[in-house]
């Protein structure tokens, strides 16, 4: 799988996460915050992966 296809599956259980999340914790869905919140879980799965890598080296 490209790196490519794996941001965008990423992107997506992103997006479905802060709907939840957002909705769960506002009691509406505000796309601002999901937009935000999103991005902070993509990058919080790339951190993981990150740590994960120089963990086996």
């Amino acid at each position: 799988m490209s790196s490519f296809q794996v941001l965008i599956i990423r992107a997506i259980i992103g997006v479905v996460i802060a709907l939840f999340i957002t909705r769960a914790f506002f009691g509406r869905i505000n796309p601002g915050y999901v937009a935000g919140l999103a991005i902070i879980l993509v990058g919080l799965a790339y951190f993981a992966e990150y740590l994960r890598g120089r963990k086996g080296r």
